[in-house]
């Protein structure tokens, strides 16, 4: 679910233009405890809750205690809301269909069915759709993880660069939780700060800037010997931190954006960074890199590594990852120079 939506349905819940239940499922928790904790804590006042608010769980309860639940007289209140967490352990949750048909007009219900899809050719889903709100919360691809971080910083007044939520997607994965709770970790730590740098990602979540994928390519192209040795040395002793996959990823970005750079003579500084897709202090650097790193270096750099993307993954090769990445980058330092 995207966040527009996610917005659009808390404002028609404030705007109190409630369906008559609602089922809300997936395999990413974070979306469904964000609703959950709204439907708990929006939708009545807090002097209602207390007789008008019902939480139940699905292994712990049947369908006759939840449709009775579902049918009780609001007390003091014009609505109550019936929650019911971890549906999915519900055994008997089909049986909630004969409620669904007819439900009670004094109460929001929320059918929250956490790690899973519930059955899309079941009847619960097809009346969701047709009579109530049907929402599926999917787990994000590992390549939107860190255009997602980017938008969550967005959203909370705290800007994540382009490399900073690249290094916390490599090493956060694509539990949004997770990186919410780091971020949120910085901003406690820091709350006047409204950047994340990467010495904050350092200090507070305790990923190392200089041994991090991202900073490997920039050593190689700035030429910055002593760096690189001492990254590659780092990698290859601790292969775990850096998937042969994710290095290669890291090097084809970099080299990509040098790859556009030789063809943006003219434009603004401020055009020619939204062209390649990074920010403009980071394009004076990528300029003074093509200095030694010329079009036909680009061009045969982007070629080595697309023969080992190959290597890691075991065509035409039985290397281990360690001794690919040394040859790779022995590869490309060698080419830098000649």
């Amino acid at each position: 679910m995207s966040q527009v939506n996610l917005k659009q349905l808390f404002q028609s819940i404030e705007k109190k233009q409630f369906a008559p239940f609602y089922i809300i499922d997936g395999e990413e928790p974070f979306y469904l405890d964000r609703i959950t904790e709204y439907f708990e804590n929006h939708i009545l006042k807090p002097a209602e809750r207390d007789f008008n608010l019902l939480v139940m769980y699905g292994k712990d309860t049947d369908w006759p205690d939840v449709v009775n639940a579902c049918k009780r007289v609001p007390m003091f209140a014009d609505q109550q809301v019936v929650i019911l967490k971890d549906a999915a352990q519900m055994r008997t949750l089909n049986e909630l269909v004969g409620y669904l048909e007819k439900p009670s007009p004094k109460t929001v219900f929320l059918i929250e069915h956490r790690f899973k899809k519930v059955d899309g050719r079941s009847k619960l889903v097809k009346l969701a759709k047709d009579k109530g709100y049907y929402f599926t919360s999917d787990k994000i691809k590992d390549e939107q993880v860190p255009n997602w971080i980017q938008n969550y910083g967005v959203e909370k007044n705290f800007h994540v660069g382009e490399r900073e939520a690249q290094i916390l997607a490599t090493y956060l994965g694509n539990d949004l939780q997770k990186i919410v709770n780091e971020i949120e970790k910085v901003r406690i730590n820091v709350p006047e700060e409204t950047r994340l740098t990467a010495e904050m990602i350092q200090k507070y979540i305790g990923i190392s800037r200089e041994y991090n994928i991202f900073e490997l390519p920039d050593a190689l192209t700035s030429n910055d010997k002593d760096k690189l040795y001492r990254m590659v040395a780092y990698f290859s002793a601790n292969p775990k931190a850096a998937a042969m996959p994710l290095v290669i990823g890291s090097f084809y970005s970099h080299f990509n954006k040098l790859y556009l750079v030789h063809f943006i003579r003219g434009k603004s500084d401020k055009d020619a960074a939204a062209i390649i897709g990074t920010w403009p202090s980071k394009l004076k650097e990528l300029q003074s890199m093509t200095r030694q790193w010329t079009l036909p270096k680009v061009e045969f750099a982007l070629a080595i590594l697309a023969n080992y993307s190959a290597k890691s993954v075991g065509i035409n090769s039985n290397t281990d990852s360690s001794e690919l990445l040394r040859e790779m980058i022995g590869k490309l330092d060698l080419y830098a120079q000649s």
